[in-house]
């Protein structure tokens, strides 16, 4: 998007959330509660602080990061050959306020040989991705058969909404 960009790393955060919260608004939480956590001493002038947080929705069952392996494997097992929602949510904070934005992408998996998921387990180490997988990876590449929605979502940043937030924001 042309935009220059620091990186604040964030103290260690729990995601954890309330067990009554709807499972869509999961993501939306979680960036609130990151942002609540970035501790930026600078005025903000002209910049915006950005967090953001996905998940991947399995009939109707969230699915965060995987802890392990054998979790990993679990997930993409459970995920081959069926479809699932991704909703990435993301929360900017500026001078002009808060904003919270959301977007849901639904994905197809062809069904992925055993084979397939150790090999993109071992290889790529998806233990930082919700559902444990990363689109733009191997993975995604044979494993994705169509998408409904903002392939960017999927990967963790619904660009489009993010641009108009950004535009709103300045």
């Amino acid at each position: 998007m042309d935009l220059r960009v620091e990186i604040i790393p964030p103290s260690n955060i729990i995601e954890d959330y309330p067990p009554t919260l709807n499972v869509e608004e999961i993501p939306a939480y979680l960036s609130q509660k990151k942002m609540a956590n970035i501790h930026y001493d600078k005025p903000l002038d002209n910049k915006i602080i950005l967090t953001s947080d996905t998940i991947v929705l399995l009939d109707g069952t969230p699915l965060g990061k995987p802890q392990d392996e054998m979790q990993a494997r679990q997930m993409l097992s459970d995920l081959s050959g069926k479809q699932h929602s991704v909703i990435s949510a993301c929360c900017l904070k500026s001078t002009n306020g808060i904003q919270t934005i959301s977007d849901k992408t639904l994905v197809w998996f062809a069904p992925l040989a055993e084979k397939e998921i150790n090999y993109y387990v071992l290889r790529y180490q998806p233990f930082d991705k919700a559902g444990s997988y990363g689109i733009q990876e191997w993975i995604g590449l044979i494993g994705v058969e169509r998408i409904e929605g903002s392939f960017y979502n999927v990967m963790g940043l619904p660009c489009h909404k993010l641009h108009r937030a950004i535009r709103n924001l300045i």
